[in-house]
């Protein structure tokens, strides 16, 4: 069972004399979501590294911000690498055998820190080129660390991740006259993005972790170059304040920033600056929610676990800490 977007056929039944008046009736349906397991540290801790925006072939300082990555991965002992989309540019894979995965993707994050899975979801570059190659099992006998899917659930004990794919929630990319999308496994739009949030509300609402993290390649708040995205803020932010998200993480814009929700326990973060960056775009008027931080440059994030604990860091391209974030559990409150 693969959580692709796919949908099966069902055929009614021919009904006529001699097949003359035979019809068939297509009805989508799509897989649930996938279900992932991943331990915590003996000490029942959790720790990984967020990158997004990234595949450039170690161009715009993705070569920078992998070595920084690595020795953050060592010193933090990172159980695995969560990574935001755009994860090949300009234009996704073009295939299985595209050269871009190994050379934007296995050449670049070689420090042994980084030899663990690496969670991803797509975004939008990643929408113009094969989809069905990106997510596809195959890509993980090439680099036995990749594992992207369209949306899925990965239970890691004391965390509960929901990985959401975002872009076919955008309208803006069905009426763009400019670019090409793969949309094979998401048409019909309705009925995908339907049982979509059906899936995620219903994992939301039966998951018992004591952290529930929900990552997608679009932002939800963001004072960066792409903004808010209006869908996200009326089809999944309800559910995530129903169901006391506590994290929303994304790239998309390509800075790191930290939005704190005004209303609710929800800390809005995003790692989006693997590689290129630099767009001056901070919008200097955005007071909606509490704008904690916000860097134009590249870099990555880290977060830290514990049961009462959560500990978030944001560094740049030279491995300097640029931003800290500390939380208890119990008083959903920053120190």
């Amino acid at each position: 069972m693969t959580s692709h977007g796919f949908y099966s056929k069902s055929q009614a039944s021919c009904i006529g004399v001699a097949l003359l008046f035979c019809t068939s009736l297509v009805i989508p349906s799509f897989a649930e979501l996938e279900r992932l397991e991943h331990p915590a540290k003996g000490d029942g801790s959790l720790s990984f590294l967020v990158v997004g925006d990234w595949g450039r072939r170690g161009f715009y300082n993705q070569s920078h911000v992998a070595f920084q990555m690595g020795k953050i991965g060592e010193k933090l002992d990172i159980d695995f690498v969560v990574s935001t989309g755009d994860n090949f540019y300009d234009n996704g894979l073009t295939g299985l055998n595209d050269q871009a995965f190994e050379e934007s993707f296995t050449k670049i994050y070689t420090a042994t820190s980084l030899q663990k899975q690496w969670y991803s979801v797509l975004g939008n570059h990643d929408y113009r080129g094969d989809v069905e190659a990106q997510v596809h099992p195959a890509l993980r006998k090439v680099d036995s660390r990749w594992l992207c899917l369209r949306s899925f659930i990965l239970n890691a004990e004391i965390a509960g991740f929901f990985f959401v794919d975002t872009t076919p929630f955008v309208n803006d990319y069905f009426t763009d006259i400019d670019h090409t999308y793969d949309w094979r496994g998401v048409t019909p739009r309705k009925a995908y993005l339907d049982s979509l949030i059906k899936d995620l509300e219903s994992a939301l609402s039966e998951s018992t972790a004591r952290w529930k993290i929900v990552v997608g390649h679009h932002a939800i708040k963001s004072a960066g170059y792409h903004g808010d995205t209006k869908e996200l803020n009326d089809l999944l932010l309800p559910m995530l304040k129903a169901y006391n998200v506590d994290m929303y993480v994304n790239g998309h814009d390509h800075c790191l920033e930290h939005i704190s929700s005004l209303d609710s326990p929800i800390q809005y973060l995003t790692s989006g600056a693997g590689s290129k960056a630099w767009r001056g775009d901070l919008n200097q008027h955005y007071k909606e929610d509490d704008l904690r931080f916000f860097y134009d440059g590249q870099g990555f994030m880290s977060v830290q676990l514990t049961k009462n604990d959560a500990e978030i860091t944001f560094y740049n391209a030279f491995g300097k800490i640029l931003h800290e974030w500390k939380a208890l559990k119990e008083l959903h409150s920053a120190v």
